[in-house]
């Protein structure tokens, strides 16, 4: 891992598409970035940490005011970490040495420590499991498009299908052919990742539930907690808690 970058981003600030030769460890110390790659979009609040392998191309957009760390790995310690973009849980550890980096003189021994600490930690650190495959086609793009947009629509897959000029019946078959996944579960999945955000800024458990299009909180904290693998309430306290 080679010297740190830092800079601030507005909320709803976009970095355009682009890549690197060398792989990068991102992380919002305030805020959260949400990055897509053509692999999909992953979603990192500020106890999270977003890993793009060397030539993934990547765009990013900010969720409040985001205080980005940035950290670049070379090639040849890449290998060390997944061939795919990927989101780490970051523990108390993890986050104050990648935090700490950041005051370090580039290549000092203190700053070349903790790039260690952060690298076996990294190593060791739970993946999330909340990735969002994104379409390939136009067609489902300009659908996937129209959800992003509004996750709570409740517009049906043929509502959408006729706003875009597609039949039910093909975008059916799109997101089980490039998505391996159903139309409700794509959405579902959508909504869950905007969940987090919402959760991670201290909205509510319900306010959440009825700014995303859940019928009840009831069944928004069952879908939550089957892919996040913990309640909504818990994740907003925990986020609470590593944030303060």
């Amino acid at each position: 891992m080679t010297e740190p970058a830092c800079g601030p981003l507005a909320h709803g600030a976009a970095v355009p598409a682009h890549s690197h030769d060398f792989g990068q460890l991102r992380y919002a110390a305030a805020g959260a970035l949400v990055t897509t790659t053509t692999a999909g979009t992953w979603v990192a609040p500020a106890n999270r940490i977003t890993w793009v392998p060397p030539f993934h191309v990547h765009s990013s957009r900010a969720h409040g005011e985001t205080d980005l760390r940035l950290l670049e790995v070379p090639q040849a310690l890449a290998g060390q970490l997944p061939a795919e973009p990927s989101v780490f849980a970051a523990g108390p550890l993890l986050r104050e040495a990648y935090l700490a980096v950041h005051t370090e003189p580039a290549g000092s021994p203190r700053a070349r420590l903790l790039l260690d600490v952060v690298r076996v930690e990294l190593v060791r650190a739970p993946r999330e499991p909340l990735r969002l495959p994104e379409p390939r086609s136009d067609r489902l793009k300009a659908v996937t498009d129209l959800l992003h947009a509004d996750p709570a629509t409740p517009a049906t897959l043929a509502e959408l299908g006729r706003r875009t000029g597609s039949s039910e019946r093909t975008l059916s078959r799109l997101f089980g052919s490039e998505l391996s996944m159903s139309f409700p579960q794509w959405r579902t999945l959508l909504r869950v990742q905007r969940a987090v955000l919402e959760l991670g800024d201290g909205v509510s458990v319900t306010a959440t539930a009825t700014r995303l299009g859940w019928a009840n909180p009831g069944s928004f904290i069952e879908a939550f907690t089957a892919l996040v693998g913990r309640t909504p309430g818990r994740y907003r306290k925990e986020a609470a808690t590593r944030t303060a």
